[in-house]
């Protein structure tokens, strides 16, 4: 076993999975941007012709990636992370603007997302502190220093303003709960969800009411049988109003109208009936076009390059964020559930080859990349289709980009080469 070669110790299904995706993903980039029949697929001023070099430059980051030393992710994980910090306080100088957020570097040739490299980097952080401290996870210093890894990132994202983006980093919380993490933590993150959605949907004062009645309930009923006592309740209490009426602040002041307007639409909270025609006329204009055309494919589709709402150009960003309704419409129902199953498989062999890690931080990086990817293809898909609102989550190795396809494919090759390091030594 110790003798065989990188390319036979490589987990070659999680690679054939990948590369299937990424061509799937370029077909459909390029019959939603095909103009002209008669222009080459190497036509770089194509929106299909740079997704080429960008898969181009991905097949190059895989090569340096698997012929690298295992053991430097591990050794300069923190220096990764802390560089990926620095650019992205650098947005807030140097930053281009692009549809509203200021989340991108202008390199001429390329525009560099640092978020997504971010991505990688905390990751990989996480991983290495997380196995620095062994199963010492629920020592209070290490919760708070783990959650830091993971919130710093996100925080200097969310007001440029990329809330999509900001949110993905929470997903590094199941890798948390993986190795240990409380489980109150989570009832902690619903709670707060709820109390958002709650807070917009209602106001503070019924808020208020609401959790003062339960409150006052807990204590009635529970208190005799659990001896909880009064005072953490009225923390619990006070933190709560606190945090609802912040609520208002943070949605006025941090979130742009574009966003405030897709939370209106999603949680039905404009009451002027031709306010909200006029959202959907606009923020929902897209999630309606998208169900449309993934409607109109029916069980087989209407063919390739014969999508008439992909030529049509229905849907805004198809070649980004709502591919796969060009999937639904040219390939239909058999199409859809094809993709959905490359995924279902992908996601159950990445976890399959998390759990057979031997190292700590090869587990722990290896759930890190699943989390992310994991949220990425469940809120663009749920996305597409309607079930959430639209904040701008691209599907990973589908949709058109170069940062987001570069670094998502480090994500996996930097876990597939830990794991072929598994078997380098016969263990």
């Amino acid at each position: 076993m110790s003798g065989r070669g990188l390319f036979g110790r490589i987990d070659w299904l999680s690679i054939f999975l990948y590369a299937f995706l990424v061509l799937i993903g370029w077909i459909n980039i390029y019959s939603t941007t095909l103009s002209d029949p008669n222009t080459s697929i190497f036509d770089f001023s194509t929106l299909y012709g740079k997704q080429l070099f960008f898969i181009g430059l991905a097949f190059a980051g895989i090569i340096f990636v698997l012929f690298i030393e295992t053991n430097f992710f591990e050794r300069f994980a923190s220096i990764f992370y802390i560089v990926s910090i620095l650019l992205l306080l650098g947005l807030f100088v140097f930053g281009k603007t692009i549809a509203g957020a200021t989340s991108w570097y202008d390199l001429g040739f390329f525009n560099l997302q640092p978020s997504e490299l971010a991505k990688v980097t905390t990751a990989l952080a996480l991983a290495k502190y997380l196995s620095d401290i062994q199963t010492d996870i629920k020592n209070r210093k290490h919760q708070l220093y783990a959650l830091i890894i993971i919130l710093l990132p996100a925080l200097l994202i969310l007001p440029q303003p990329d809330p999509g983006s900001s949110l993905i980093y929470f997903s590094l919380f199941f890798v948390l709960f993986r190795e240990g993490f409380p489980l109150y933590y989570l009832g902690i993150l619903l709670i707060t969800v709820a109390l958002f959605a709650t807070t917009l949907m209602f106001g503070t004062v019924w808020v208020a009411i609401g959790l003062g009645i339960l409150t006052l309930l807990i204590f009635i009923f529970k208190r005799k049988s659990t001896k909880i006592p009064i005072l953490p309740l009225i923390i619990t209490f006070t933190i709560s109003i606190l945090f609802s009426l912040s609520v208002g602040f943070v949605y006025e002041n941090v979130f742009e109208q574009r966003h405030r307007d897709r939370f209106a639409l999603w949680l039905s909270l404009e009451k002027d009936e031709q306010k909200l025609e006029e959202i959907r006329k606009t923020i929902g204009y897209n999630t309606y076009q998208s169900e449309k055309a993934i409607e109109s494919g029916g069980f087989f589709g209407k063919g390739f390059l014969e999508g008439t709402r992909t030529k049509g150009d229905f849907v805004p960003e198809q070649h980004t964020d709502y591919i796969f309704s060009s999937v639904g419409e040219e390939w239909g129902f058999m199409g859809t559930v094809t993709v959905i199953l490359l995924f279902s498989f992908f996601f159950l062999r990445l976890i399959y080859i998390a759990e057979r890690q031997k190292s700590d931080f090869s587990r722990m990086f290896g759930y890190g990349v699943i989390s992310i990817l994991l949220i990425h293809y469940f809120i663009n898909i749920g996305m597409v289709i309607g079930l959430l609102p639209t904040i701008g989550v691209p599907l990973p190795f589908f949709s058109y980009g170069g940062s987001g396809l570069i670094f998502f494919t480090m994500l996996l090759f930097i876990f597939l080469k830990l794991d072929s390091n598994r078997l380098k030594d016969g263990i």
